[in-house]
């Protein structure tokens, strides 16, 4: 299958300059494709935080340098906005990851594996689902590559990008097809803990 990537705009944002730049349109999106990167470990029972987190809109991914700029209130407010849909694979993990670094009540979230389950469907991962929607690949080359640098390769770049964009395609393509999808989640992780 050919080779598929993410060739749009690509914001970087670092600051809280960057961050109200890009605000008011990840605020206008209904859809959202969502991903985060950790750093990883190889250390058996260490666990890195997230290092980045990345937003697919129509027309743009943003990526947010959590070394950067720290996860906080800023970017909890859109995902925790139930009119804004935010689209992933795994994504209560991720937004568990992220209520730990700053507490908040994640809302509006398709988790497209569950999706993919309810219609039937064996492949419940990114790639897999962007083989069996779109006949394409997409490439998992930089997934173990340090995340928290505080300068992003070209190439993860790209990679953390088209994750983001890819999460997007997939929901919508899933709505064209007529899929049935599970209601937008939402939940306190605070509940999680007990």
């Amino acid at each position: 299958m050919p080779l598929c990537r993410y060739e749009g705009t690509v914001h970087v944002v670092r600051n809280l300059e960057d961050w109200e730049g890009v605000r008011d349109d990840l605020k206008a999106a209904p859809v959202l494709g969502f991903d985060t990167e950790t750093r990883p470990t190889f250390r058996k029972g260490k666990v890195n935080a997230p290092s980045l987190v990345q937003l697919a809109t129509e027309n743009a991914v943003y990526l947010i340098q959590l070394a950067w700029l720290p996860f906080g209130p800023h970017l909890a407010a859109i995902l925790a906005d139930p009119a804004i849909l935010k689209a992933g694979v795994g994504i209560r993990f991720d937004m568990l990851s992220l209520a730990r670094l700053f507490p908040f009540r994640p809302a509006g979230l398709i988790d497209l594996a569950s999706a993919a389950r309810m219609n039937g469907l064996s492949s419940q991962g990114l790639r897999t689902l962007t083989a069996d929607l779109f006949q394409l690949r997409i490439s998992k080359g930089s997934q173990c590559s340090n995340w928290s640098l505080m300068e992003l390769s070209a190439r993860q770049i790209v990679y953390a990008a088209t994750d983001a964009w890819i999460g997007r395609r997939i929901y919508l393509r899933m709505v064209e097809l007529g899929f049935s999808m599970p209601p937008p989640l939402a939940f306190d992780p605070e509940d999680e803990k007990a």
